[in-house]
């Protein structure tokens, strides 16, 4: 299954036979839960007709190539700010957190600029694989991982990528994972990369108006001064770009 397939309004379920939440970790999950379920539903609309058929027609896609957008998977809005910043910048070094939707559209902005690598890690799999065949349908290639879920790296909470063999250098970040039922911080740990990214580079963490990622938000600013963070509010979920100075 990928998300070219209809798919249900939670993430897919994190199977892991010795990890089990903490009851501050419970805790946080329901506050947050209650807190943010109005932007829940807002989420289930993954944009118009209008600026899919216009981001396909756009990037040269098959009428149906991008199905079934919205609820956990990534909304128009997401997508064409990932197009209209790769097709204007050209990254060559692309790492993406979460494979779906975002993979085929890195995947193809890449091969019209000529060149570009992208790396795409995932927890799952069997996703993995059905994503490189919803990218192969298409006539795009991509370097999908499967990343198994462990410890998070510093004071962060909840999980995180177990990642190996990264590039030193990464142009462009799109953070679209782990889901937030792990915690609603669980995609802070996202900064262990940030020293990989040059000046000019940038980050971009989808889900941002979310009241998790505001805190992660928070603390980003806090943290990493030369970076300078802004909350686009264009999709149904916001997106937090970061540029580093």
């Amino acid at each position: 299954m990928t998300s070219r397939e209809a798919t249900s309004l939670l993430p897919l379920a994190i199977q892991m036979e010795h990890w089990r939440r903490s009851p501050s970790d419970w805790a946080h999950i329901l506050a947050f839960g209650a807190i943010g379920w109005p932007w829940l539903l807002k989420s289930l609309h993954g944009g118009s007709k209008t600026a899919k058929r216009a981001l396909i027609e756009r990037l040269g896609l098959a009428p149906d190539a991008l199905p079934n957008l919205g609820s956990w998977k990534a909304d128009t809005g997401l997508l064409t700010l990932i197009a209209d910043h790769v097709l204007s910048v050209k990254p060559q070094t692309v790492v993406e957190l979460g494979a779906g939707a975002t993979s085929l559209v890195l995947a193809r902005c890449l091969q019209m600029n000529g060149g570009g690598h992208l790396i795409s890690f995932d927890q799952h799999g069997d996703f993995v694989a059905a994503t490189c065949e919803w990218l192969a349908d298409n006539g795009l290639t991509g370097d999908l991982r499967p990343a198994p879920l462990g410890p998070p790296p510093g004071d962060w909470p909840g999980l995180w990528y177990q990642l190996k063999a990264l590039p030193e250098r990464i142009d462009l970040l799109v953070i679209d994972g782990p889901p937030w039922t792990i915690h609603p911080y669980v995609r802070g740990a996202a900064e262990s990369l940030f020293d990989r990214i040059p000046s000019g580079g940038v980050v971009m963490l989808d889900d941002a108006a979310r009241p998790g990622e505001r805190v992660i938000a928070a603390r980003w600013r806090e943290r990493w001064p030369d970076f300078e963070f802004r909350l686009d509010g264009g999709g149904t979920k916001g997106t937090l770009i970061g540029v580093r100075r």
